[in-house]
């Protein structure tokens, strides 16, 4: 089952993004109401849920998307996938795919732990598809399982939903400004700094395709208090 109970007295973007979702709600509704005059509904991770987090076809459940889009979901990545911070619902079947920073170790997350050949011939199979599909085939030799990787296999669950099953789908990614239990960046221009150097790393152009579809929001810890 792709359901992670996790603690509630933990710290960083583990923390945060549980504040958030449940008791600043209003904050992140606000700094995504550009997406949608209708209500968001947040789906995890929930103090009524011990906020429980999901990945694999059960986040896809969590979500309502349909049954034929998440069976397909294991032809296109292995088990153990993406397990979401935060998973939001709008509209009819507007999907918010959310992950959280709090330090910049997270964003340079490690590299692919898949073990079974098979799985990281699919996980390869996935990424060349998605790099192909935002233009990078001019740098096809860009190591797309290494550095970075966490970044980019959320990219490709973003490149699956939208592009391959037509479901209105978001990526958002929170940076937090201004955590002092994990030394994190004390300013937007640090994040922004390092997500520039991400995207060279990897290659990314400051715009493709998928470039509208991924929301990149600053919350300052001074917003949750």
């Amino acid at each position: 089952m792709g359901r992670y109970k996790q603690k509630s007295d933990g710290k960083g973007s583990l923390k945060l993004i549980q504040t958030l979702v449940n008791e600043y709600k209003h904050v992140l509704n606000s700094k995504l109401s550009h997406l949608t005059s209708e209500p968001i509904s947040w789906i995890s991770p929930l103090d009524t849920d011990e906020y429980a987090e999901y990945r694999d076809r059960t986040f896809l459940e969590k979500l309502d998307v349909d049954v034929e889009v998440t069976n397909k979901l294991i032809d296109f990545w292995p088990k153990n996938g993406p397990q979401w911070d935060a998973l939001g619902m709008f509209g009819q079947d507007g999907v918010l795919l959310v992950e959280a920073k709090a330090n910049l170790p997270e964003l340079e997350s490690p590299p692919s732990s898949a073990t079974s050949p098979l799985s990281q011939q699919l996980i390869a199979q996935s990424l060349k598809e998605t790099k192909a599909y935002i233009g990078i085939g001019a740098a096809p030799d860009t190591n797309w399982t290494g550095a970075y990787y966490q970044y980019l296999n959320r990219l490709a669950h973003l490149y699956f939903l939208r592009v391959l099953h037509e479901v209105p789908t978001y990526l958002v990614m929170i940076y937090f400004i201004g955590d002092k239990t994990v030394i994190g960046p004390t300013s937007l221009e640090q994040w922004k700094a390092a997500i520039e150097r991400m995207h060279l790393t990897l290659g990314i152009p400051n715009k493709h395709p998928l470039e509208p579809y991924i929301l990149d929001l600053f919350i300052h810890i001074n917003e949750l208090r």
